[in-house]
């Protein structure tokens, strides 16, 4: 997909999001479209409406930051949507996020990895697993089958994900709105963009939710996994960004004290004490 069609389709989804009623205008008898119309957006964020359809149309390359704010404010867009609309209007070249190399996770950094009591992944901006501890293997057993884990590909791909997610559904959503927020990131990322391309054409469920627009970073929250040996662990999540490499996060997972998903990741512990020292 163009940069041309990634704006198109970011902005229309967007408006249509909105009803006239939040943004208190009038609705009218003869609305057709879902949400708000251009000329409604372009009135909210005081630009003519020919500048603001050229603008959703993509023909224009560039647009000022104080447009820009403008237009996040009228469609009431999130801190993450925000700065997925300022990095659709960047030149590629400009952007600072710019991958030049496969990323490669430190020794040391795994070395904290090891030292670590919680289960606990590293994950690259394709979904890739760069790093993890032993807990954070147990914890993600099926994942590990893959010569080369990947996140997405496991989510969208295997069948198992379906029954080890507590809400499968929603991981797919998160999942292909991560990717999305780090290509608009990302552009010139070709390792990101084959990931992208294989899972639109291998995975039905990956083009719908693709076909949202929706963008999400990651930062923290609860899942709930139904692991193959030890059975349901609601954990939160918490990831932290790796300074000064871009697209490299730590994500931990922990679980209530006292709680059964704490006794069942008690258990994965011991089972990987057990393996180590056999």
């Amino acid at each position: 997909m163009s940069r041309k069609d990634d704006v198109r389709e970011f902005l229309i989804t967007r408006r249509a999001g909105i009803t006239p009623a939040e943004v208190r205008l009038p609705a009218g008898d003869d609305r057709r479209v879902p949400g708000l119309r251009r000329e409604e957006v372009a009135v909210l964020a005081g630009v003519s409406p020919d500048y603001y359809t050229k603008l959703e149309s993509g023909t224009l390359r560039t647009a000022s930051t104080s447009v820009l704010t403008a237009i996040a404010t009228a469609l009431r867009l999130d801190d993450v949507e925000r700065t997925h609309l300022f990095d659709l209007f960047s030149e590629p070249e400009q952007l600072k996020h710019q991958t030049q190399s496969a990323p490669v996770l430190a020794e040391s950094v795994q070395r904290v990895l090891d030292g670590m009591t919680t289960p606990t992944l590293v994950y690259g901006a394709t979904q890739d697993i760069l790093g993890a501890n032993a807990l954070g293997r147990a914890m993600f057993a099926p994942l590990f089958d893959a010569a080369q884990p990947n996140m997405a590909r496991f989510i969208f791909l295997d069948s198992r994900a379906r029954d080890f997610y507590g809400d499968w559904d929603l991981a797919c959503s998160l999942t292909a709105a991560m990717l999305r927020y780090e290509a608009g990131r990302d552009p010139l990322n070709a390792a990101l963009t084959a990931v992208i391309g294989e899972l639109s054409t291998r995975s039905p469920t990956f083009r719908e939710h693709w076909a949202n627009s929706d963008v999400h970073e990651h930062r923290t929250g609860r899942k709930t996994f139904h692991h193959p040996e030890v059975g349901a662990i609601e954990a939160a999540y918490d990831v932290l960004e790796m300074p000064g490499q871009h697209g490299i996060s730590i994500t931990t997972y922990t679980a209530e004290p006292g709680s059964q998903s704490a006794e069942h990741i008690a258990l994965l512990a011991i089972s990987t004490t057990a393996t180590v020292t056999t």
